[in-house]
C-alpha cells in the first residue's frame, strides 16, 4: 500500500484500521500484541515520509513490526500469522522484499543501520537506513557499540526510538515539551545551522560562550547523551500524534547525518484492556476480545513454573542463593524472586553477556548464582560464558528455559543449540530434567555443586506425567527399564518422547535410560549396556551436530566400541519454521508415532539383511 500522498487524516485513519486488524488476529492467533499496538503510528508515518522499497527499514527484535507488514501486501496473509507455513511473527527476507533484514534477537538494528549505511555510501546512492528500536533495546551494550562508531562516520542514519516504556531521561513539564517542540521545528534546526557557520569567523571567546549557551539549551532535554556521541537529537514527539511525527520525520531525513527521533508511544494504544507497561500483553496467546481473558487455560504445571517455584523455596532457606535474568523475569519464572528478594535476584535488563559475566565474582565470593536466561538469548553470552565463568571454573549454574522447540516464536528463537555450543567448553557440566521430580533433584544438586554447570528444560510442560527419581550424582545415568532388544537414550524432554514412544514397541521391549548427563558421561553404565544391547536410539530436542548422539558416538570411538548401531532423532542442519509445536515435530518426524514408525522400519531392515 502506497500512502506517501495521503493525508494526515487518512494516515490515521489507516492506523486505526491497522490496529484493528492486529487485534483481530492476535486475539485468535497469538502474537506480540502491546508492542505492535503502541508502535502502529511511528510505523504509518514511515511509510509515509521514506521510500520502503528502496530505504532499509531495520526493526530492532522486529516483534512490532505487524502494521509494516499489513502496509507491504500481506493484508489478506496476515490472517495465518505465527501459524505453520503461514506468516512469520517477525520480519523476514523470504517472505517480503519490503523486510531487509531477518531479526528476533534484541539491539541490532543500529548495527544493521550503519552497516547499510556504508552499503548504500560505497555505491554513491542516496538512500536513507532507517532504524526503529524500543527504548528497552537501548539496554543492550551492542546499541553503543554502534552508535559510537555512528557518531564518528557520520552517516545519514535516521534513528526512531520508540519509548515506550522506560524513559531514557523523564522530560521536565512545560518547559521540555516547548523544548522538544522547538528542537523538532524547521527553525531550530536552520537556527543551529547558521549558528556553527556563523561561530567558524567569531573570536575564540564569542564562539566559547555561544557554544557553552547551546549546551546548557540541551541540557535540560533528554538528547543529552546522544549528542555527546554525535547524534543528532529531535524529542522526545507525541508518538500518537500523526501530524507531529510526520512533520518531524520530514526532518529527520533531509538532515543528511544521523538523527535520532525519540517518540513516546503507549504500549496496547486504542485497547483500553492492553494499554500501559503491563508484561502480559506484550507476547499473548489466543484471548477473548472482550473481556482480555486467555481462551485456553491448562491445568498442567509448566516447566518454568516448576524452576520458579524451586528456586523461591530454596531461596527462601539459603542465603547464598541468587540469581539473574536479562530482561525476563516472567519469561524465566523469576518475578515473585525479584519481588521477595530483591537484594538477590536482578533483571539486568537486555544485557545476556553483563548477566552472565557479574555472576562471576558472586560465585567467586562464595554465593551460588543461578543465571536463568533462554537457550537462545544464551547465545548472545557465549564467550562470557568461556571467558568470565568456565576458564575461572565459577559456581555459576545456567538454567536454560526454552531448550527445544518453541512453537510460534520460531527459527530466531528455537533452543537448539545449547548442547552443542556448550559442549566443547572445558570445566562444565551439562544436564537436564524430564518431569518435576527430576527438576527439583537437578536443581538441589546445583545447588551444593561448586563448578559452572547447566541444565535446559522445555517450554511448556513436560511430556510425561511427574514420577519420584533418584537424587542427581555428577556424570550418572539412570536406567529406567531393562529391556531385550533395543536402548532408547533420552535426554532431557527427550526421555518424555523415549517413554512415550517405548509405549508404541511394547512387543520390542525396549530398554530406556535417562541419560540425565552429557557432559560428564556416564561411561562405565555405558560400557555395560554396550554390551547388553547392540541398537541405540537417542531421543533430545537438540540439533544433531554436537548433540547427544554425537558426545555418544564419540564415547564409543574412543573405547573402540564399533558393533553398536546408534541412531539419533536429534534435529537436521537446518533452522526450525514457526508454527504450532505439534505441527513442527510432525514435520520434523519426531513425533513418538513416526519415531515408532522408524525403529520398527530400522528392525524389518536388519531382519531382511
Amino acid at each position: 500500500m502506497n500512502i506517501t500522498q495521503k493525508s494526515v487524516n487518512e494516515l490515521k485513519e489507516i492506523a486505526g484500521d491497522i490496529r484493528e486488524k492486529i487485534l483481530e488476529t492476535v486475539s485468535k492467533n497469538g502474537g506480540h500484541l502491546s508492542s505492535s499496538l503502541g508502535a502502529t503510528d511511528l510505523i504509518v508515518a514511515m511509510h509515509h515520509v521514506f521510500d520502503v522499497p528502496s530505504d532499509p527499514f531495520l526493526f530492532d527484535v522486529s516483534h512490532q513490526a505487524y502494521a509494516h507488514k499489513l502496509l507491504t501486501g500481506r493484508w489478506e496473509a496476515f490472517d495465518t500469522l505465527r501459524q505453520f507455513e503461514g506468516m512469520c511473527g517477525y520480519t523476514d527476507p523470504k517472505e517480503s522484499p519490503y523486510d531487509y533484514y531477518k531479526a528476533g534477537h534484541s539491539s541490532t538494528s543500529i548495527s544493521l543501520a550503519v552497516g547499510a549505511a556504508k552499503a548504500i555510501a560505497l555505491k554513491g546512492e542516496s538512500r536513507v537506513p532507517v532504524a526503529f528500536i524500543g527504548d528497552g533495546s537501548m539496554t543492550a551494550g551492542m546499541v553503543y557499540e554502534a552508535l559510537n562508531e555512528l557518531g564518528d562516520r557520520k552517516y545519514p542514519v535516521v534513528i526512531i526510538l520508540n519509548d515506550n516504556e522506560m524513559s531514557i531521561a523523564k522530560p521536565i513539564g512545560a518547559i521540555s515539551r516547548y523544548l522538544s517542540t522547538t528542537m523538532a521545528s524547521p527553525f531550530y534546526q536552520k537556527l543551529k545551522k547558521k549558528t556553527k557557520k556563523m561561530l567558524e569567523h567569531f573570536p575564540d571567546s564569542a564562539a566559547y560562550m555561544a557554544e557553552r549557551f547551546e549546551e546548557s539549551f540541551r541540557l535540560i532535554t533528554p538528547g543529552i547523551l546522544f549528542e555527546e556521541l554525535g547524534i543528532e537529537y529531535i524529542g522526545p514527539i507525541d508518538g500518537h500524534d500523526m501530524e507531529s511525527i510526520v512533520a518531524t520525520l520530514k526532518i529527520a531525513r533531509e538532515m543528511g547525518k544521523p538523527v535520532i527521533v525519540h517518540a513516546q508511544t503507549t504500549k496496547g494504544k486504542g485497547y483500553e484492556i492492553a494499554e500501559g507497561t503491563q508484561e502480559k500483553w506484550h507476547g499473548v496467546s489466543a484471548f477473548d476480545l472482550k473481556s482480555g481473558e486467555p481462551l485456553k487455560k491448562s491445568g498442567t504445571v509448566p516447566a518454568t513454573q516448576i524452576f520458579g517455584e524451586t528456586l523461591h523455596s530454596m531461596a527462601s532457606k539459603d542465603s547464598k542463593i541468587v540469581g539473574v535474568t536479562a530482561a525476563m523475569p516472567s519469561g524465566t519464572g523469576l518475578t515473585k524472586l525479584i519481588e521477595d528478594f530483591p537484594d538477590r535476584f536482578w533483571d539486568v535488563a537486555i544485557a545476556e553477556q553483563h548477566a552472565v559475566t557479574s555472576m562471576g565474582p558472586l560465585a567467586k565470593e562464595g554465593f551460588k548464582p543461578f543465571c536463568t536466561i533462554y537457550s537462545t538469548f544464551l547465545q548472545r553470552g557465549y564467550d562470557q560464558v568461556i571467558h568470565d565463568i568456565a576458564l575461572m571454573d565459577l559456581g555459576v549454574t545456567f538454567a536454560l528455559d526454552r531448550a527445544g522447540t518453541v512453537g510460534e516464536d520460531g527459527e530466531t528463537h528455537q533452543g537448539a543449540f545449547d548442547i552443542s555450543y556448550l559442549r566443547p567448553i572445558p570445566n562444565i557440566a551439562l544436564c537436564a530434567p524430564y518431569n518435576k521430580s527430576s527438576m527439583e533433584k537437578i536443581m538441589h544438586f546445583a545447588a551444593e555443586y561448586p563448578r559452572p554447570l547447566a541444565f535446559r528444560y522445555p517450554r511448556g510442560v513436560f511430556m510425561v506425567e511427574d514420577s519420584d527419581v533418584p537424587a542427581y550424582a555428577l556424570g550418572k545415568a539412570h536406567l529406567l527399564q531393562e529391556g531385550k532388544e533395543i536402548l532408547l537414550v533420552g535426554y532431557g524432554n527427550g526421555v518424555g518422547r523415549a517413554i512415550q514412544t517405548a509405549g508404541l514397541l511394547k512387543e520390542m521391549e525396549p530398554a530406556i535410560l535417562d541419560l540425565r548427563f552429557v557432559k560428564p558421561l556416564d561411561e562405565a553404565l555405558l560400557k555395560t549396556l554396550a554390551q547388553q544391547y547392540k541398537r541405540w536410539f537417542v531421543f533430545s530436542d537438540s540439533v544433531r551436530m554436537g548433540g547427544v548422539g554425537s558426545a555418544i558416538g564419540e564415547f564409543f570411538a574412543q573405547e573402540g566400541i564399533v558393533d553398536i548401531a546408534l541412531t539419533t532423532f536429534e534435529y537436521a542442519d537446518a533452522f526450525i519454521a514457526h508454527g504450532n509445536t505439534a505441527l513442527i515435530e510432525q514435520s520434523l518426524g519426531i513425533l513418538p508415532e513416526q519415531l515408532a514408525e522408524k525403529i520398527i522400519h530400522s528392525r524389518k531392515k536388519d531382519t531382511v539383511a
